[in-house]
């Protein structure tokens, strides 16, 4: 039987921590490389001494400081570490895969779309060119450049929106002030909001594991195209609360600096094309349906399909 093991960087993270739940249920056997220690981890520091472990048929990384983590201020030192937790970590995997007797077949990097510069008019799918023009899409095209592996192992760049679930990332930010009657739209609410639900965006890893035509850049949002104002209207009506209360551009350029806060005062019309060229299937392909799904005060944590 040919390798199943899927060595997963930042697997404590939101994605990583449902990417391994959902790998495990399909008969996987998931190592995880974190800061922490656990039964199923391993250190940087060992991956490099150690370089990847035998019987290796995926290589997965998720890893990287989370910028919109409010409670830290958006100095150089900060800059500097969300930077060099996406750009070192997916070097460190690269140079373990191509150091490696026993190659794995895949190795799979999520970045983002902040790839694509921020603009009401531009659309863009994965053939679309990256600027470079601003922190965001000039950190994308350094991690990206990072993941460089030599063949036969295929690299597959998933670009990611915003992942959507109850448990982790922009929801959890704002369920509270949302549940509360507090939600609104941000600046004109005009702005593109590429997404994903967490259930498709793990689902679309495994599939690029799984199937071995897929390679490349692949955008990681839904097929959905929204505004911040749509989803503001999907997200309070599946709570079933008011949304009247705008959040003001300047505001959050005070709370956040600018150059963080564009990630939510910008949007790109970002579309799936190659995803849906693949074959791929989404569980949430519209906002209506993905909102009622993580709408819940004390949901039960729902069992991977």
């Amino acid at each position: 039987m040919a390798a199943r093991k899927v060595i997963i960087g930042g697997g404590t993270g939101f994605i990583g921590r449902n990417l391994g739940e959902l790998l495990l249920t399909k008969g996987y056997d998931v190592t995880n490389i974190a800061r922490m220690p656990g039964i199923s981890n391993i250190s940087w520091s060992t991956l490099e001494v150690a370089g990847l472990p035998k019987s290796t048929c995926a290589v997965v990384n998720c890893a990287g400081q989370q910028f919109m983590d409010f409670t830290k201020s958006w100095t150089p030192g900060f800059k500097q570490n969300v930077q060099n937790s996406r750009v070192y970590t997916t070097q460190a995997l690269a140079k373990a895969i191509n150091n490696s007797q026993d190659k794995p077949r895949v190795y799979v990097v999520v970045t983002g779309v902040g790839a694509y510069e921020p603009s009401e008019y531009n659309k863009y799918d994965e053939t679309s060119p990256t600027t470079g023009i601003d922190f965001f899409s000039r950190l994308v095209l350094e991690w990206e450049k990072a993941a460089y592996v030599d063949p036969p192992v295929r690299l597959v760049i998933i670009r990611s929106g915003a992942v959507l679930g109850r448990w982790g990332g922009m929801i959890k930010n704002m369920f509270l002030p949302f549940y509360f009657g507090f939600g609104g739209r941000i600046s004109s609410g005009k702005q593109y909001l590429p997404w994903i639900h967490i259930d498709d965006l793990i689902r679309l890893i495994q599939f690029t594991i799984e199937n071995e035509n897929v390679q490349g850049v692949l955008n990681g949002v839904a097929p959905h195209v929204i505004t911040n104002e749509e989803f503001t209207n999907s997200f309070a009506k599946a709570l079933k609360r008011p949304a009247v209360v705008p959040v003001p551009e300047k505001i959050l350029d005070f709370l956040l600096n600018p150059e963080r806060a564009m990630i939510m005062t910008k949007g790109q019309h970002v579309v799936p094309k190659r995803v849906l060229e693949y074959g791929f299937k989404y569980q949430y392909d519209n906002i209506d349906k993905a909102c009622k799904e993580f709408a819940h005060l004390f949901p039960k944590r729902h069992p991977l399909k």
